[in-house]
């Protein structure tokens, strides 16, 4: 495993990161504890020391810290998990909310910990009237915390904003080569990293889009330029290739997965790609837009929906219909919002616009008109059946 230097703590930080929003599901859709277990150990066992979990990401935080307890690895590991914002209406949800984190982690400190998507200036005013910087003080001092930050999921005038608003320990942003101009951006990594920041990287492949969602053109691309990387092995070496990228979280929830990046990490460095080669990503990038009409991750933040329906579900089919093909599409539609079922409908249709959706889309979507659009699109396909 390879380490880069948080220049704030001098902490050594695998350039590996364990993304835990995704940690393995049995057939009741509860955390598979032992596939999650061997997960976390074999990646430990490999130099991997970061872990990333939050509040809301059901389980996250109980299911590593029984495991980090139960093999007593808690010290070799760095956690970092986040304050849920929508919960803090007054000073003192601030040490109930952090208590209960405490409790499920089965630790005494947390080691990164983050405003949960702390998007404007607005909001951080909000936070500061409620006495926030006084509690991120005394709980560092306190060594209850070790190191603040917050993640990002906003425009870049207003990341940009924020930086400079408190004298933040680290940052952490959505970035990927299809969205270097989006969020925060390329230009809020480098002015966090001349700041002096490390800065952690979420959603790399895009909810995995990256990996085994590429359209046929942008496949070709990278498979003209190197047969040998799969594409999410070049998605994880572009962000490598940036120096100023400290830590890159992957969610990872197979073996398989963990076995392919700890290989990646080990041969990646910053500069690894020629100019030819990054021009391939911008060329696969502008493929890739071409197809992707709605940015969605499928991150399942605006879940559950009130009326059911499957907001994730509906905006992948209304992509794959430009980037695969209506049939594909169709199908996806009717699998993923009980179209086979006439006791169930979780379409695009059944949306009543009451926007709560919108509310807490971390990608700030037009979730009520793009679901408009998916069901119009999808459902006025014709079968040409014979």
């Amino acid at each position: 495993m390879q380490y880069r230097t948080d220049e704030k703590s001098k902490n050594q930080l695998s350039i590996l990161g364990f993304g835990c929003m995704r940690f393995p599901r049995n057939l009741t859709t509860q955390t598979d504890m032992k596939k999650t277990e061997r997960l976390i150990m074999k990646a430990v066992e490999n130099g991997v020391n970061y872990f990333d979990c939050a509040y809301i990401y059901g389980g996250s935080e109980e299911t590593l810290g029984t495991v980090l307890d139960k093999n007593g690895v808690r010290e070799k590991v760095y956690i970092a998990t986040k304050l849920p914002l929508m919960k803090c209406a007054a000073y003192e949800d601030f040490d109930k909310l952090f208590e209960t984190q405490l409790q499920r982690l089965r630790t005494g400190y947390i080691d990164y910990y983050l405003m949960h998507n702390l998007s404007d200036m607005g909001l951080w005013k909000e936070l500061c009237a409620l006495g926030i910087e006084k509690w991120i003080s005394e709980k560092k001092a306190g060594g209850q915390i070790k190191q603040a930050g917050f993640s990002f999921h906003g425009t870049q005038n207003e990341f940009m904003a924020l930086l400079d608003a408190y004298n933040w320990d680290f940052v952490q942003i959505q970035y990927n080569y299809v969205n270097i101009n989006y969020q925060a951006g390329q230009a809020g990594l480098q002015k966090a990293a001349k700041m002096g920041m490390p800065v952690m990287v979420m959603e790399p492949l895009l909810g995995g889009k990256l990996a085994n969602g590429l359209p046929k053109k942008a496949k070709e691309l990278f498979l003209g330029a190197d047969a040998n990387l799969s594409f999410a092995a070049r998605a994880l070496c572009w962000l490598w290739n940036q120096k100023e990228v400290t830590v890159v979280l992957s969610g990872m929830n197979d073996g398989a997965q963990l076995d392919e990046n700890l290989k990646t990490a080990e041969k990646s460095a910053p500069d690894m790609f020629t100019n030819k080669e990054n021009d391939v990503f911008a060329m696969v990038a502008e493929a890739f837009g071409a197809f992707y009409k709605i940015p969605c991750t499928g991150c399942n933040y605006c879940m559950p929906c009130p009326k059911n329906v499957n907001i994730p579900g509906c905006f992948a089919a209304y992509n794959m219909s430009y980037a695969v093909g209506m049939i594909s599409a169709v199908q996806l539609y009717a699998t993923s919002t009980g179209g086979f079922s006439p006791q169930k409908d979780y379409s695009a249709g059944q949306c009543v616009k009451c926007g709560a959706c919108e509310k807490k889309c971390p990608q700030h979507l037009s979730v009520m008109k793009d679901l408009k659009e998916a069901h119009k699109t999808l459902i006025s396909f014709k079968w040409d059946i014979p």
